[in-house]
């Protein structure tokens, strides 16, 4: 049984400003004051009639903007409903029934779209369908792809747990394991396209320090004994007697990793960085740059340089540490690939997003941060809501300060959550796509 109480709101009402030439709308409301006088206040400038029909057409405009102002007045009532929830302690859960769900991965989420990777795996699944066209693509790319990353910053694992761990979000994932192991494939032979479009879509979001790069090789092994395509003996950095594939990553002046490169367990390093070197020459258009690495003989730029060096090995430690991002398991190389470019992109997501929440003089470790979001969980309210369980922080706080959304208040209802989930994937330049539309109406 559900009880509401309604605390009274006062309704907002369209009002219009005329002056010689024109008329212009807004939407204001009344309140009252703390001394109890009664008072408006303009809510938001909705623009003169043509403005009203560009933005709500030209059938009816004026009855459109009284909607929409209806709409607002209903929302707010909706957040300062309160609710009183009964339950019966001899009533047994439903079996199976599903009550927690976890709401951190919303954070990595707006930085996913704010990269524009759903838009990558858009433009990949378009090719594929224009050269195979008798051979559709019947699994969601983006869903894949972007359910690998979150759970391999939050529940670090194999494939078939990272889906499983999916499961814990608020958006359920619909892919199949086999699915994943498709579009591990794909993912694989469109590495270098993925790599040069999401540094690409980074220049939108800030300005890359890329005058010194970074590059330094690190290696990963494998439980099996016996050595298949990248998968060699090698000199394994943590001594194991185990075959070993080895990754070159390239890092920019601030710490974010900007390309990488997979080699067998068994080449040498000095060797890996002139192909990578190329590839940011040819694909991401960076002709002009020092290489900062220990592969190299000392030059004062480099050496001068080499005091920021700490940050590549941070990246290292972090996939390796954080992400477990040793893929113990696999065999086949462009698994293994796939399997290296999420893991990458994992820590892209995540270095944008610890530099969001780290602003202003914070200092969250990575442990703290992971360890939130993995724990900011809700217990779902059929029907009406979601009720936050997590502690709120000022970690918490620094997160729904850099998303822009709030999901720790006393519950979210229903709708809120469903605009929060839709804010999430809305990009920055979508958003400023958007703002230039209106500035020019």
């Amino acid at each position: 049984m559900w009880l509401y109480i309604v605390i009274c709101s006062c309704a907002m009402k369209l009002t219009v400003t005329r002056s010689k030439n024109s008329a212009t709308y807004y939407v204001q409301k009344s309140y009252r004051t703390d001394t109890g006088k009664c008072s408006t206040k303009t809510v938001e400038r909705l623009g003169t009639l043509e403005e009203l029909k560009v933005r709500f057409g030209e059938a009816d405009p004026i009855g459109a903007a009284k909607q929409y102002i209806a709409e607002l007045t209903a929302a707010e009532k909706a957040e300062r409903q309160e609710m009183v929830i009964r339950c019966k302690p001899s009533l047994l859960l439903s079996k199976g029934d599903q009550r927690s769900y976890n709401g951190g991965y919303l954070f990595l989420q707006k930085v996913y779209h704010d990269l524009g990777l759903h838009k990558i795996c858009d433009t990949i699944v378009r090719k594929q369908h224009k050269e195979s066209k008798n051979h559709d693509i019947k699994y969601d790319l983006n869903e894949i792809l972007s359910r690998l990353l979150y759970t391999r910053i939050m529940y670090p694992g194999s494939k078939l747990s990272s889906m499983e761990d999916a499961r814990r979000f608020i958006e359920q994932p619909k892919c199949e394991l086999h699915q994943i192991y498709r579009a591990l494939s794909l993912l694989s032979g469109e590495s270098d396209f993925i790599q040069a479009q999401v540094y690409k879509n980074s220049l939108k979001l800030g300005e890359r320090n890329t005058k010194v790069l970074y590059y330094d090789c690190t290696n990963y092994f494998f439980e099996s004994e016996e050595e298949s395509g990248l998968r060699q003996y090698g000199h394994s950095k943590e001594n194991r007697p185990n075959p070993i594939v080895q990754m070159g990553l390239f890092m920019d002046m601030d710490g974010f990793p900007l390309a990488f490169c997979i080699n067998p367990g068994n080449t040498n390093a000095q060797i890996t960085l002139k192909p990578l070197e190329q590839k940011i020459n040819d694909e991401f258009h960076i002709s002009k740059l020092i290489v900062c690495t220990d592969l190299d003989g000392p030059a004062p730029a480099i050496l001068k340089a080499n005091s920021r060096r700490w940050m590549i090995e941070n990246c290292f430690r972090t996939m390796k540490t954080d992400f477990d991002a040793r893929p113990v398991y696999l065999q086949r190389d462009d698994r293994i690939r796939a399997h290296f470019l999420t893991c990458f992109l994992a820590l892209l997501l995540y270095k944008y997003l610890e530099k969001k929440i780290n602003r202003g003089g914070n200092h969250f470790s990575t442990e703290e941060i992971i360890s939130t979001l993995s724990d900011m969980n809700f217990l779902a309210i059929q029907g009406e809501g979601y009720i936050p369980t997590y502690t709120r922080t000022d970690l918490t706080n620094a997160l729904h300060g850099s998303a822009g959304f709030r999901t720790d208040t006393q519950i979210v209802p229903k709708q809120k959550m469903r605009k929060i989930i839709s804010a999430t994937k809305n990009s920055r330049s979508s958003k400023k796509k958007l703002k230039e539309k209106e500035k020019n109406m």
